[in-house]
């Protein structure tokens, strides 16, 4: 992987993930990142993204969206996945 990011386990990178989410304007009860996994040089996060009984968005999946964009690019910059 990238030599300036430091190798981290799946647990550990998604500790990180909900903290920084727990601390983001957009945050609401309920959101959080359940999954984590490497797309090239990104780590893509999956969670609920909160939509209706059609399976289309919500209001709060534009925020979950927004919250999980800013993971990769926050998170990809200093860390990858160890496994």
């Amino acid at each position: 992987m990238n030599a300036k990011t430091v190798a981290l386990s799946r647990r550990e990178i998604l500790e990180k993930a909900n903290a920084l989410i727990r601390e983001h304007d957009d945050y609401f009860a309920g959101i959080e990142a359940t999954e984590v996994e490497q797309n090239g040089q990104l780590l893509i996060f999956r969670g609920d993204y909160f939509l209706d009984e059609n399976g289309l968005p919500t209001a709060k999946s534009t925020a979950v969206f927004n919250i999980f964009k800013a993971l990769t690019v926050g998170l990809s910059e200093k860390y990858h996945l160890a496994d």
